[in-house]
């Protein structure tokens, strides 16, 4: 019993001297409890529905902010392109439109039947069938609060069109979601072992001795996982296309383009990550935890962002996956170019940069 007792003293002692092993243990289940507490929200709650308004009427106006007005629907931050109304809804920036065709002001006095058209962006077919059921309720009351006694309920109908996903199928959905997510990790993973193997390993210091520069290291570990991120990107989205039946409405080469941009910022997650600490396997953890769970839960993959918390919606501004999410979602389902996801790619490439310069000195810091 002493010497089980002496074993157990030495394993705790040990235990307590390794202040990142400590930090995971006791920093993860904290932050699971607060992602999971906060960031998990089933309820449906402003919407972001845009408002292209043909019939410009009192009665228009008056629908229009008798919707903003509940708590289903909140304005864009930006004006609907009459002549292209889609357009919004290709650049993520609303979840449906609604058109109010000019004809509207006198349905609702002479009781005409009268169709108000709504394009709702189907590729989370969640929120979809949540925001056809929304506007029709919606609509209903505001004609019903309208009617003097006795009075007949005009036939005004909402037409609905379900853009990029008209059968509401959940891998359209979460397929794309899972590319980008998987990318992250997988690149994270892979470099975040590199530099903690050779330490491991005593390799580090014969790598040292030979005539190159630390920067030429960084550059060498990172090529050939370059290279197997983007085959192993290749590989699920070509499963994707032809085994689960996703679209791809857009461009091969600006998805690879924003892809490079992506990889290249999962990779410098990783060297960073590598440098910090001294083993493989408290590596692998740490990467695990600082790319798979904000992806999951920060990034709109699931829970969307306009529900969390205001100091959640900020922390999600530096995850990359939630602007890639766009990117791909974009691109596959909604066939969007350039100039819809240009934002998407300077963010990108802010990332990239400020994690590679990061990464570069660390890496120079721990190896000089």
């Amino acid at each position: 019993m002493q010497r089980i007792r002496f074993i157990a003293l030495k394993e705790f002692y040990h235990i307590m001297r390794d202040m990142r092993s400590l930090t995971i243990i006791f920093l993860m289940p904290i932050m699971m409890t607060f992602l999971f507490g906060y960031a998990i929200d089933m309820d449906v709650n402003e919407v972001i529905l845009a408002v292209a308004d043909l019939d410009r009427t009192a009665d228009s106006r008056d629908l229009v902010e008798n919707l903003y007005a509940s708590t289903y629907f909140t304005p864009p931050d930006e004006q609907v392109d009459f002549k292209d109304p889609e357009q919004i809804l290709r650049s993520s920036k609303a979840y449906a439109v609604l058109i109010i065709k000019p004809g509207f002001s006198e349905a609702m006095k002479g009781g005409e039947d009268y169709q108000l058209g709504l394009l709702v962006d189907g590729s989370d077919n969640n929120l979809a069938a949540a925001v056809q059921n929304y506007t029709t309720a919606a609509v209903n009351r505001y004609l019903i609060n309208k009617l003097p006694p006795r009075m007949t309920v005009p036939g005004v109908r909402v037409s609905y069109r379900l853009m990029y996903n008209p059968d509401l199928e959940s891998p359209r959905f979460f397929v794309p979601g899972l590319v980008a997510i998987l990318l992250l990790m997988i690149s994270a993973l892979l470099t975040s072992i590199t530099i903690a193997r050779e330490r491991e390993t005593g390799t580090m210091e014969q790598l040292l001795t030979a005539p190159v520069k630390p920067v030429e290291i960084l550059i060498g570990k990172l090529m050939p996982y370059t290279l197997l991120a983007f085959l192993d990107g290749i590989i699920v989205l070509v499963f994707a296309r032809f085994v689960f039946s996703i679209p791809f409405a857009g461009s091969y080469l600006l998805l690879l383009g924003f892809g490079f941009l992506y990889v290249m910022t999962a990779l410098s997650i990783g060297i960073m990550i590598s440098s910090l600490v001294k083993t493989q396997q408290v590596a692998m953890m740490l990467a695990f935890v600082t790319t798979m769970l904000p992806s999951v839960m920060l990034t709109g993959f699931i829970f969307a962002i306009k529900n969390m918390p205001v100091a959640l919606q900020v922390i999600t501004n530096i995850v990359p996956a939630k602007f890639f999410l766009v990117v791909i979602r974009g691109i596959m389902l909604k066939g969007a170019g350039l100039d819809v996801l240009a934002m998407q790619g300077v963010y990108l490439l802010i990332f990239m940069v400020i994690l590679m310069f990061i990464a570069a000195k660390t890496f120079r810091t721990k190896v000089v």
